[in-house]
């Protein structure tokens, strides 16, 4: 029997023919501005060899110190701008296809921050490897890292759910680099500028040795670009012509760390390229239907991910003055320009259904919470007085009531004054974090909403550490001030955002954590471009640190959480009802749209001065509220106290433990809430994962 070859109709043939063409032409035009970009790129910097002289440094007609700045430090930045950008746009690409998630990359995956932690670990440690086994390092924390987060998540998961992973997941892997940092200052010289990604060169070495790997990275990719396609058919499709999906999807996401691991062991975490390459290529490919295959999509994103990194250094080195911008590190304008995108996707993004608080509500009767109330205070007065006593000097009780009573000695007076006051900013602030988190998540009903994730906190540490950096004797009020101003700001563009949809959970999420990635990449602009003694007072202070607080820094948190408290007893009632859905509220009178914007504020205020008392404290605001409802019920006559002293002893007790563990040496108490909180967060993730 004879088999008769099929061919396409001739209207396909040519609509295909002109997608090839337009791919083509597209493809080459790209070509050309990553090669003009490329070709400022190597004109810019601090030494005055304009584009006369790289000509002839590159024709081999300039004089020898002309030839040296340029074969040394400018080709090989741009050489790496290129490599770093083609290696991440293109495992962002691979990441969305083979996931058939928009918001999959290096950055969503916590890739990076597992790579960057692997080479911390290493730089710690004192190991002295060469740059490709270096590479081997980071490789191996990227993958962990990817393989924690779409565990949780899983592939082809719901946007909101990978994005939460990989953000808790690299809030706490960073706690820990940060620790690091702080605890070996010596070790780790350089390594803060680093992590934030920087594309200069000591010449061509480091790009010789990660050429090559992203070489094999891409064709790896591209081996597999056919199966990866089949899976866009969904699973069982792929599975009917042959496909193993399992094995393809391990497969593209082993690819794509070692493409991360090999840039951000080349030029650090450079952020969000991953993320908006293949958004920028996603809707040229509407037109152009030859990108949609993966193949194709694969390198043009790669290409888009070149132009973006050496546009960033180009603007970077446009806009900074030429002896400040070897300093500034080309990450920050791509997580600027990345959170930006970030945002804007929000508005695109399937709404889902509301994460479900599964923890068990029991609601106890009055006895039960009554008990419930004594145990707490039992447990925070015993973090208290410990807190007190304990420390690199240990005292007694009674050295605290002759201190009380003006009667101590020098030595028990000193400790106590600089005691005393932390033990208070870290309960004020706790407490404060955790009424805040609680008005958020009552009025966003939004069981997974808390002032560091959605960005609040992060525009209150931006906002103080402007203060600290440029007027470093500012006082408590000064500093309470900037915080809130900070805040504020990223509150409105927070809840602004999101309100126009209801407060739609993907929204609010993604727009949270692109505002929070706006504000850490703004903060390290800040901390890398002040005096060396201003940036090691603000990482300090950022760590959530309570280290040097006096009786007067703590008077703006305990005024704000009184009144606070004060407005949340008051009407706890309209919590309850804001909490409960859209309808309810309107049907029974109440106006919800000034009842929203006066819990949020509110929480806002609480957060600022928090932050301002103590420095920036991940996860309290998530923890705490949480617990509360798990122990109490949800009414937030409850649940108010409960929170409040939840949120005190978590940060007290975290505040103990990082000055007491490893003294004299000390550690923040938002790093050590960052691992208590990150296993925290992946359990809520776990038990609301359908």
């Amino acid at each position: 029997m004879a088999v008769t070859e099929t061919t396409a109709p001739a209207p396909a043939r040519t609509a295909s023919a002109r997608s090839g063409a337009g791919a083509a032409a597209a493809a080459g035009a790209l070509v050309l501005v990553v090669a003009a970009l490329a070709m400022v790129d190597i004109t810019q910097g601090t030494a005055a060899v304009g584009a006369g002289e790289v000509w002839k440094a590159l024709t081999g007609h300039a004089d020898q110190a002309d030839a040296s700045v340029v074969i040394a430090s400018r080709l090989p930045r741009m050489v790496a701008g290129i490599l770093v950008g083609a290696a991440l746009g293109s495992a962002g690409a691979a990441l969305q296809a083979v996931s058939r998630n928009v918001l999959a990359a290096p950055d969503t995956l916590a890739v990076n921050a597992g790579s960057y932690l692997a080479l911390g670990v290493l730089t710690v440690t004192g190991a002295s490897l060469p740059l490709l086994a270096s590479s081997g390092v980071a490789f191996a924390g990227g993958l962990a890292a990817a393989a924690v987060v779409l565990s949780l998540s899983g592939l082809g998961a719901g946007t909101v759910r990978l994005v939460l992973a990989g953000s808790a997941l690299a809030l706490g892997l960073g706690a820990i680099t940060d620790a690091l940092l702080l605890l070996f200052p010596e070790r780790t010289n350089g390594l803060y500028q680093w992590s934030q990604g920087s594309i200069s060169q000591n010449g061509f070495g480091g790009v010789d040795q990660m050429a090559p790997v992203v070489a094999v990275g891409l064709a790896g990719l591209l081996l597999v670009a056919r199966r990866v396609d089949a899976l866009a058919l969904g699973d069982d499709a792929a599975r009917g012509v042959g496909v193993p999906v399992r094995g393809t999807r391990v497969t593209v996401v082993v690819l794509a760390a070692l493409l991360s691991a090999a840039a951000v062991t080349l030029a650090g975490p450079i952020g969000f390229v991953g993320l908006c390459a293949p958004a920028l290529v996603r809707p040229l490919a509407r037109r152009l239907r030859t990108l949609v295959r993966v193949r194709a999509a694969v390198p043009f994103a790669g290409l888009v991910g070149a132009a973006l990194v050496l546009g960033s250094d180009v603007l970077l080195r446009a806009l900074v003055s030429k002896q400040s911008a070897p300093a500034v590190p080309t990450g920050v304008i791509t997580s600027v320009v990345g959170a930006a995108f970030l945002i804007a996707m929000a508005f695109r993004a399937r709404d889902s259904a509301a994460a479900a608080d599964t923890d068990r509500m029991r609601v106890p009767t009055r006895a039960g919470f009554a008990v419930c109330l004594v145990v707490l205070s039992a447990v925070l007065v015993a973090v208290v007085i410990a807190g007190v006593l304990l420390g690199d000097t240990k005292l007694l009780l009674g050295d605290v009531t002759n201190w009380a009573l003006g009667r101590a000695g020098q030595g028990v007076t000193f400790v106590l004054d600089t005691r005393v006051p932390r033990v208070g900013a870290a309960l004020l602030a706790g407490a404060a974090l955790a009424l805040s988190g609680t008005l958020v998540q009552a009025v966003t009903r939004n069981p997974l909403a808390e002032p560091g994730i959605l960005g609040v906190s992060g525009g209150g540490g931006l906002g103080a550490v402007l203060l600290v950096t440029s007027v470093p004797a500012a006082g408590a009020w000064s500093i309470a001030g900037a915080a809130f101003a900070g805040s504020s700001a990223a509150a409105l563009i927070v809840f602004g955002l999101a309100a126009r949809g209801g407060f739609q959970q993907n929204r609010l999420v993604l727009v949270g954590v692109g505002v929070s990635a706006a504000t850490t990449a703004l903060i390290s602009l800040v901390i890398v471009l002040t005096d060396p003694f201003d940036a090691t007072k603000a990482l300090t202070w950022l760590s959530g640190s309570t280290y040097g607080r006096t009786g007067p820094d703590l008077a703006p948190v305990a005024v704000v959480l009184l009144a606070g408290t004060g407005y949340a007893v008051v009407r706890r009632r309209e919590l309850d009802l804001v909490s409960l859905d859209q309808d309810t509220p309107r049907l029974l009178g109440l106006r919800l749209a000034p009842t929203r914007f006066g819990f949020l504020a509110v929480a806002v205020l609480l957060s600022a001065t928090a932050t301002a008392a103590a420095g920036t404290i991940g996860f309290v605001g998530l923890v705490a509220p949480h617990a509360a409802r798990a122990l109490v019920g949800r009414r937030h006559v409850r649940v108010l106290p409960v929170a409040m002293m939840l949120g005190a002893t978590l940060v007290c007790a975290a505040d103990l433990l990082g000055r007491t563990v490893i003294a004299p040496a000390q550690l923040g108490a938002g790093l050590m809430t960052a691992v208590v909180g990150t296993p925290y967060f992946v359990r809520l993730l776990v038990r609301t994962r359908k």
